[in-house]
Parts: C-alpha cells; sequence; structure tokens
C-alpha cells in the first residue's frame, strides 16, 4: 500500500526588506526527498530540518553524507544538490526557503559555509520551535529576515563550542535516540542509562541539565506527539490509541495527553477537523 506524502504551506510570499527576504516555507510528512534524476539547483538559500527519519545527502561538490533525525540540511543558490531517505524509507522535515544581500555577505565572510552542509541539532523540539517562529504568521518582512539570523547564528555557535560541549551533545543525542526507541512500547527507566554506562541517578540529572526537561518528560511528550498524529489522522477511537501508545486505559491517556498539549484528545481531536 503506498503512503501519501503530506505536505503543508507555512509561508509563502515574494515581498522582501533591504536585508533579503523569506520566500517559502513549510512541512512535508513522509517525504521522499529529491528526485534521483540530476542534481536540482534552487536558485535560492534553503535549510531542511529532518525531524523525522534519515537518509542521504549529495552535492555538486562531491559530499556526500548520511542524514537523520536532527539533521539540518543548508543549501545554497548555485550548488546542485540531492538528497533522498534510504531506499523505501522516508522522512518528515521542516524547509525555509530565503535569499537576499544579507545571507550572501554571510557567504562572502564564510559563515555560511558550502563545505559545511550539515548541522545535528538536538534537542528535536527546540529547534522544530525555533524555525517554526521565523515563519509564524503576520511578521513583517524585516522581522522575519532577522529572526532567521537569530535562529542561524545560534546554529553556528552552537558548533563552535568547546569540546566539552560536543561531546554532551553527542551524549544527549544519543540518550534521546534511546527514549525515543519503541513508542508503545514499555520502557524500564533503568535501561538507559545501563545502555549509557552511568547511573540512573546521574543520567537524569544529566539529561535535565542538557535537554531542559527531565527524561520521563521528553519521553512521554514523545509518545504524546505520536498521539497526537494519531487523534488527528481520525481513523481509531481514544480508546485504541490508548492501546496502541502502552497506556493501561484512555483515561490515564486522556491525562497524559491532556498534562503535555492543554487540551483533552476529544478537544484535540475537535480542533483538528477542518472547518
Amino acid at each position: 500500500m503506498s503512503i501519501a506524502i503530506q505536505t503543508r504551506q507555512l509561508f509563502q510570499s515574494a515581498a522582501g526588506c533591504p536585508l533579503g527576504r523569506i520566500t517559502l516555507a513549510g512541512t512535508i510528512r513522509k517525504s521522499t526527498g529529491s528526485t534521483t534524476g540530476p542534481m536540482r539547483i534552487l536558485g535560492s538559500y534553503a535549510i531542511v530540518y529532518l525531524v523525522g527519519g534519515g537518509g542521504r545527502y549529495e552535492d555538486a561538490l562531491g559530499r556526500r553524507k548520511e542524514a537523520r533525525a536532527g539533521d539540518l540540511l543548508l543549501l545554497f543558490p548555485d550548488i546542485g544538490h540531492w538528497y533522498s531517505p534510504a531506499p523505501g524509507g522516508r522522512w518528515d522535515e521542516i524547509y525555509i526557503v530565503f535569499d537576499g544581500p544579507v545571507f550572501d555577505l554571510w557567504r562572502k565572510r564564510g559563515v555560511l559555509a558550502p563545505d559545511a552542509p550539515i548541522y545535528h541539532l538536538e534537542p528535536l523540539e527546540y529547534w522544530l520551535r525555533r524555525f517554526e517562529e521565523v515563519v509564524a504568521p503576520n511578521l513583517p518582512a524585516l522581522e522575519r529576515v532577522c529572526r532567521l539570523q537569530s535562529v542561524l547564528s545560534g546554529v553556528f555557535t552552537h558548533y563552535q563550542r568547546n569540546p566539552a560541549a560536543a561531546r554532551d551533545e553527542e551524549w544527549l543525542a544519543r540518550a534521546c535516540e534511546l527514549l525515543d526507541a519503541g513508542i508503545g512500547e514499555e520502557l524500564y527507566v533503568e535501561d538507559v542509562p545501563r545502555r549509557l554506562g552511568i547511573s540512573v541517578e546521574t543520567f537524569r540529572k544529566k539529561f535535565a541539565r542538557l535537554a531542559g526537561a527531565p527524561p520521563w518528560r521528553y519521553r512521554m511528550t514523545r509518545v504524546i506527539e505520536r498521539g497526537c498524529r494519531l487523534v488527528h489522522e481520525g481513523r481509531l477511537t481514544n480508546k485504541e490509541i490508548a492501546a496502541k501508545l502502552g497506556f493501561n486505559d484512555e483515561f490515564h491517556f486522556s491525562r497524559r495527553f491532556k498534562q503535555i498539549t492543554g487540551r483533552s484528545p476529544t478537544q484535540f481531536r475537535t480542533l483538528s477537523v477542518p472547518g
């Protein structure tokens, strides 16, 4: 059975400001990536942030890299590129297309560098929220461009930290990967720190410091994110979703759902219905 690609346009405009402009933004779920034919050239800069799945990236400069959830792909207006999930796979992404003199200057000064096309950014929720803020509705063009500059500055600063911070980032990415595994299956809290070779208490404190939330909250947020998608799709009842996600009953699911989202599954389902 084929899986339909789900696209959502977040922003589109030809308007700009003296610094530049953001022309297009959106999200794609179940993406198959760019074509496997000739490499494409956009004519603008673009960023693609992967929030699910993984695959490969190649460009006309001969760079070939693996890409996974949490990776930011930086695309240049005059460099052919190609990216795609692994054969038979899919990924979820948010993308932003932009151009203008301020970004050309960044490139000239080496801030935007074609030899560094991929940046890994964790936690996913934090960086996804930062990118969504860039394309929030009803922003003046100048503020939108400034927000993008601020986010990109954060990305590059993130990568210029000391080696200890880089090791912390790798540790957090591994911890998140373990906590993300097996949504809907029971996860014993001791399993993750044991696989990381540390005590439960050390793991709890370190994770909370680096991620900004305790591991149980991170894990539950991931579970409820999956619940939001299932509620939005509308094919399963709350009871069926609760069972699929490993809750004892729909009341426990509803309580956790409201704790994370601020709404009950029923309220969320009503808001998700096109009207």
